[in-house]
């Protein structure tokens, strides 16, 4: 049935608009009349998502973080004004401009227009709302505190952009450098060296180290090119794979955590992540063993979410959680400790909220450190291609210098 977009009256007199699936316009003005609506105006949706155009436009849109930070806000301002919930979604359905909001907006207000709750209705879109925010939805919902729940989860999410827009931004540079070395080697390696080698051989020098190793590895790419390609393809697509599985997804997470520079950035910014949202969840009436459950899907890193499952079975048994906390290896001594005091005062989530501040502060000084580090590391990186390519091409230059 082809959706039609209204205009109505409302029982308390107010003017609301959607869109609603019918077979013709008649039968849209009637499911009109049964939700208690009087009709105004009744056409064909400009938007039809039925037809190939419509279709095509969806499957391309895309939901960001800043998108979803938006609709956020202006759903927990249309809740503070106090509106109606069916006019709510059809105001976030008109105002918000990505797509697959706009589809999700109508589709949340039909399911509780058929008697389901606000939180199952953003369950039922788990590709764009992640478990954190179902279950943040569920407990203002719970606890009648949806607008307060609606600030701490608006906050979450523009505090996890700016991490994540920190830590891109840190690593910009470096790769972009490291792709313009290979690209470098690649070029003088194909080009540059293979034109020299044919002067000193012509001239019967015999090659020094540097200029053989350049010159094999230039045979190797020329004749043995196919089996090169093959191999990378090969190997990148069995990466890939092997990525995708839970077991190649906790390799990957357990190894970027050991990686020198990079690793200590990514165990801080879990730390915060943690704190953070154990903080929001605990302050919003979830359960500690419902905050596991949330904290293992989103923390975003498979090997923590391990010692997450291992706390919450031990939890379970009745222990506190700055014990099983303490027995963690990832865990840093001053989550610990905090953890631990505010179990004891009653202030958990005070406790974890000092906690997320520092590590707020503790990431912005480890990314802008990292990127002050990784400059001499590029720097000596460069300086090594350069020297190698310098040492095959002047060595022999040198010698047919002297043998002139």
């Amino acid at each position: 049935m082809p959706p039609f977009k209204y205009k109505a009256i409302n029982d308390q007199g107010a003017t609301v608009s959607g869109t609603i699936d019918a077979a013709d316009p008649g039968e849209a003005q009637e499911k009109l009349v049964r939700q208690g609506l009087i009709p105004q105006q009744v056409s064909t949706s400009r938007e039809v998502f039925g037809d190939l155009s419509g279709r095509i436009n969806l499957f391309l849109a895309r939901v960001r973080l800043t998108d979803l930070v938006i609709f956020t806000k202006q759903f927990r301002t249309l809740m503070k004004a106090g509106l109606p919930m069916g006019s709510l979604l059809d105001v976030l359905e008109e105002q918000t401009e990505n797509l697959k909001l706009k589809r999700t907006a109508a589709r949340m207000k039909k399911d509780i227009q058929e008697g389901g709750t606000l939180a199952e209705a953003f369950e039922k879109e788990p590709q764009i709302f992640s478990q954190l925010y179902c279950n943040m939805i569920r407990a203002g919902e719970s606890s009648g505190r949806m607008v307060d729940v609606l600030d701490r989860l608006i906050y979450l999410m523009q505090h996890e952009h700016k991490v994540k827009s920190d830590i891109k931004s840190a690593l910009r540079y470096p790769v972009i450098v490291v792709i313009a070395l290979f690209a470098a080697f690649l070029f003088l390696l194909t080009f540059v060296i293979p034109q020299f080698v044919g002067i000193f051989e012509g001239a019967g020098i015999e090659l020094p180290l540097p200029t053989r190793i350049s010159l094999a590895l230039y045979q190797w790419i020329v004749v043995y090119w196919p089996v090169s390609v093959g191999t990378v393809i090969s190997l990148a697509a069995g990466l890939y794979i092997f990525l995708r599985t839970e077991k190649g997804q906790y390799v990957k997470d357990l190894v970027l955590l050991r990686i020198p520079v990079l690793g200590p950035v990514l165990l801080k910014a879990a730390m915060s992540r943690f704190a953070s949202i154990f903080s929001i969840l605990q302050a919003s009436g979830v359960s500690v063993l419902n905050a596991m459950d949330v904290l293992t899907g989103t923390i975003g890193n498979k090997v923590i979410s391990g010692e997450f499952q291992r706390i919450q079975a031990e939890l379970r048994q009745g222990r506190g959680i700055s014990g099983p906390l303490g027995q963690s290896r990832f865990f840093t001594p001053m989550v610990i400790s905090m953890v631990a005091t505010g179990e004891e005062a009653g202030n958990l989530d005070e406790m974890l909220s000092e906690v997320s501040i520092h590590y707020d502060d503790e990431v912005e000084y480890a990314v802008s450190r990292m990127s002050e580090t990784l400059g001499p590391v590029l720097i000596a990186m460069l300086a090594g291609v350069v020297g190698f390519f310098a040492l095959a091409i002047f060595l022999p230059m040198w010698d047919m210098v002297q043998t002139i």
